[in-house]
């Protein structure tokens, strides 16, 4: 099955929203919305002559939505190249009834969808990948403080690889790690590919960014990526703005 970890890096989606507007139907507690999933998902498996109004037409059941893939806007095509797609919905709520609507298989999510295709009707099985906003940060040890001085920033991280599983990577590799976040952008929330990793001592700091380069190897995923050193405490806080361990240097 297509899968977006598959392809480069570089492949991003347009992401526009033209049309969609703002998010406007979420649960509620105490008066304050509450978001549990990115409003873009990821569909792979697509067949490979589906076009995009077809792509809308299967999925419209569950919500406003518009679609998108990488890009799009440059190559004028109609149809998603790779065998995948992204689901932008314009309410949160389309997303939990999507995956209400999936089937779980090997700890993934698919879905049986039906479209017209050439004056019939064919049945087409996808997979499903929607975001869980919870898995964006990962705090591993809460009794230390976070350090700017010891955050690294890990570029080409594999889109569906959670914070708790980068933080499980890199405390193996390393040791001390305290914290770590998937960097997400600020109107879908969906991962950009990269993310950060804090330590407690700087010993594991120095063995990181030393490395250069680390093997992220989780379930199907095995990549090498890109170390650095963070660039200021205002990332980490961006990344856990909610959290009580948000510092500044």
């Amino acid at each position: 099955m297509e899968d977006e970890r598959t392809y480069g890096e570089d492949d991003r989606s347009d992401q526009s929203l033209s049309g969609l507007g703002s998010p406007h139907s979420f649960p509620h507690q105490n008066g304050e919305r509450i978001e549990r999933y990115s409003r873009k998902v990821f569909v792979g498996g697509l067949p490979p002559d589906i076009d995009e109004d077809e792509i809308t037409a299967s999925f419209r059941r569950f919500g406003h939505l518009f679609v998108d893939w990488p890009h799009k806007a440059e190559s004028k095509s109609y149809f998603p190249p790779k065998g995948y797609a992204f689901l932008l919905f314009q309410d949160e709520s389309a997303v939990q009834a999507l995956i209400d609507a999936c089937m779980e298989e090997d700890g993934k999510l698919y879905l049986c969808a039906v479209c017209l295709l050439f004056l019939s009707v064919e049945l087409f099985k996808v997979q499903i990948r929607p975001w869980n906003l919870n898995d964006s940060d990962f705090v591993m040890d809460g009794s230390q403080p976070l350090d700017p001085r010891k955050t690294i920033f890990v570029g080409g991280v594999p889109r569906p690889l959670r914070a708790v599983e980068l933080a499980m990577i890199m405390d193996r590799l390393y040791g001390g790690v305290c914290y770590a976040g998937i960097d997400t952008d600020p109107e879908l929330k969906y991962p950009k590919g990269a993310g950060r990793v804090a330590f407690s001592n700087q010993q594991s700091y120095i063995a990181a960014i030393s490395a250069r380069f680390v093997q992220l190897q989780h379930g199907e995923i095995d990549k090498r990526v890109r170390e650095g050193v963070g660039s200021s405490s205002s990332v980490v806080c961006k990344l856990i703005q909610s959290s009580p361990f948000c510092f500044t240097e």
